[in-house]
């Protein structure tokens, strides 16, 4: 993991309906706001997008960087979703067989625009989620 990037970053979609969901659904369980969060549409994004080897254009993953570790697929989201208050259960999900976990991730993730739909541009956050934003 390069050190030039900050901790308990999520990486996502910003065009996604599904991605900006997931994000609003974190950043509303987060009470202790550990998370901050950037769409690979922003130039931040795009950037870290870019060092971790996923495509701006076509993004086929989130990432979650977290303890100096960056995480990707089903590992992002099991990694967050563990670190919530009240959701330190989800960690037993993490003894299912990677494999498995990905094809799921990427079965969701390949079909996300047809399934959930695309925003023409970035969802605009509320003044405080704004806040915990990176660009």
């Amino acid at each position: 993991m390069m050190k030039p990037w900050p901790d308990d970053v999520i990486l996502y979609d910003g065009v996604c309906v599904f991605c900006s969901r997931w994000i609003r659904f974190i950043a509303a369980r987060d009470i202790n706001r550990c998370f901050r969060f950037t769409a690979i549409q922003s130039g931040f994004g795009t950037k870290l997008a870019q060092a971790f080897g996923i495509n701006p254009e076509d993004p086929d993953t989130n990432a979650v960087i977290h303890g100096g570790v960056a995480y990707f697929k089903s590992d992002a989201a099991l990694t967050v979703l563990s670190n919530l208050p009240g959701w330190n259960w989800v960690r037993v999900l993490f003894a299912f067989p990677k494999p498995l976990r990905d094809a799921i991730y990427n079965l969701v993730a390949r079909n996300r625009y047809r399934i959930f739909g695309k925003y023409e541009e970035c969802f605009v956050p509320d003044a405080e989620f704004r806040a915990r934003v990176l660009e």
